[in-house]
């Protein structure tokens, strides 16, 4: 079975922005849990930072979406890169950070961050 079908980003609901400035939303996830590589659970600690624009995220919808991962088989850039492309898809922030600090494996420890505004400068210097 594909990783698009075992992940429901369906599941992720929103609430309209009340605010019509900038602001920032930090949020944390301290339990992550997601089947490593060798088929052994990982864990991790994922924050987000979202600049919303015209919709929020409805915190239970993302406590289930990120439920899903449990019994997934996943590497760590692949599980951080599916979140990443699943929030700007259904949100579509002005801006999107995301930092996935995973517990030591084999005495290894890693922090992967994706950025909107990185990747958005990378493109456009590929573009130019």
């Amino acid at each position: 079975m594909k990783l698009e079908e075992m992940v429901d980003k369906g599941i992720l609901k929103s609430i309209p922005n009340p605010a019509k400035e900038p602001y920032e939303i930090k949020t944390t996830q301290p339990e992550l849990t997601f089947m490593g590589d060798d088929n052994q659970p990982d864990f991790g600690v994922l924050e987000i930072t979202m600049y919303p624009a015209r919709r929020v995220i409805e915190f239970k919808s993302l406590k289930l979406y990120l439920q899903q991962y449990r019994n997934i088989v996943i590497s760590y850039e692949r599980c951080i890169n599916t979140i990443y492309d699943h929030l700007m898809q259904v949100y579509k922030p002005d801006s999107l950070k995301l930092t996935l600090s995973c517990n030591p494996r084999g005495g290894i420890s890693s922090i992967l961050t994706i950025d909107s505004k990185v990747r958005e400068e990378a493109k456009a210097q590929k573009e130019s």
